[in-house]
């Protein structure tokens, strides 16, 4: 729940290293829906969780896959403190993407726009160019993104459109050599074929006071890609 550092947090927070139970009461679907296959869950804060960030919570994750193969995530957090006091966080989906070869892979809607290079120390820039390439380590957050993102494999001919409501960010990572090579959990090579395009709330916390609640919302799909002359028609997949 927690994006980078935030006082004795680790890193990315403590939920997604915790034991999350079903939710027996959770929010209506929308009317209409078709969605068949899906799971509630729902965390609260154990005793040993609140030694570590003394605000009572509700986070409550539905995960749904809709008939045509899409990915929906919703997330939900509720201030539930008795005591009257707001509590801020940052979020993010940390998505892992397999991709054929880095060099291989574009991400369009992101460019021109701002953003904070934590291999700079925060520092701001534009980002230039008609669409993004990797040659090197990045990680980068981008401020204000568009709530449509196309990650685009050349080699696969395959596009994830990644869509996202309530997270105005998006994170761009990948280690690249020298990093994958001193992260316990990553393999030396694996740099090449991953790809993470985090939607997130991390450049301004989201506050809560009690009683109140925030929702974030991601849509993932897979759709083939056309091209011509190496350029993919934006038209197919960053409209509609």
């Amino acid at each position: 729940m927690q994006f980078g550092t935030h006082g004795n947090l680790e890193k990315h927070g403590f939920a997604r290293n915790r034991f999350w139970a079903i939710d027996d009461n959770p929010p209506p679907f929308p009317i209409g829906t078709a969605v068949k296959s899906f799971a509630d869950l729902i965390l609260k804060p154990s005793e040993e969780d609140l030694k570590i960030w003394s605000h009572s919570f509700e986070f409550r994750l539905r995960v749904a896959l809709e008939p045509g193969g899409d990915l929906v995530l919703t997330s939900r957090i509720r201030n539930t403190n008795n005591d009257g006091r707001p509590f801020s966080f940052t979020f993010a989906y940390h998505t892992f993407f397999s991709v054929s070869d880095i060099s291989e892979v574009r991400i369009e809607g992101l460019e021109t726009l701002d953003y904070l290079d934590n291999l700079k120390g925060k520092e701001r820039s534009t980002e230039q160019g008609d669409a993004i390439v990797f040659e090197s380590e990045v990680d980068k957050i981008y401020l204000d993104a568009p709530k449509k993102i196309a990650i685009i494999d050349h080699e696969k001919k395959r596009t994830f459109v990644l869509r996202k409501d309530g997270l105005p960010d998006a994170v761009l990572w990948n280690p690249w050599d020298k990093k994958s090579k001193t992260t316990q959990d990553f393999g030396d090579e694996e740099y090449k074929h991953m790809l993470c395009v985090d939607p997130a709330a991390v450049e301004k916390s989201i506050t809560l006071k009690p009683g109140e609640e925030w929702k974030g919302k991601m849509e993932l799909s897979a759709v083939p890609s056309s091209y011509c002359s190496g350029q993919l028609d934006p038209a197919k997949v960053l409209q509609g």
